[in-house]
């Protein structure tokens, strides 16, 4: 059994900035890609970044420049550095992993239970 738990969400100001962290725990072989999607009211989810074991990141355009995904191996942990955030920005936050269960096993997807962002005007 595989968990998630995020957590760094929240209410903030239009400029302002957020860290978000998500922490992997259960049995498992290894951890390929961890990564952060949103989904906004009445919208379907989507990517915001996402960052593979070797630390190859890949990024939504909207958050480019603004947002740094990075990861503690060690830890099982994948952090989304949020600044300038924008009201456009406000969404509930699921952290995403890709695990390998085992030697040959195929990758399964994993999800968080969400986080709250809100960003003011």
């Amino acid at each position: 059994q595989v968990q998630l738990v995020e957590s760094g969400g929240g209410l903030v100001q239009a400029g302002g900035s957020l860290r978000l962290s998500c922490a992997a725990s259960g049995s498992f072989f290894s951890i390929a890609v961890l990564g952060w999607y949103r989904q906004a009211p009445g919208k379907e989810r989507e990517l915001v970044a996402d960052i593979t074991r070797g630390g190859s990141t890949n990024y939504a355009d909207s958050v480019k420049g603004r947002f740094t995904i990075s990861r503690d191996n060690a830890k099982n942990t994948v952090y989304l550095q949020m600044n300038n955030l924008k009201p456009e920005d406000t969404a509930v936050y699921y952290c995403n992993a890709r695990i390998v269960p085992g030697i040959g096993f195929t990758i399964r997807y994993y999800w968080g239970q969400g986080t709250q962002v809100t960003v003011s005007s």
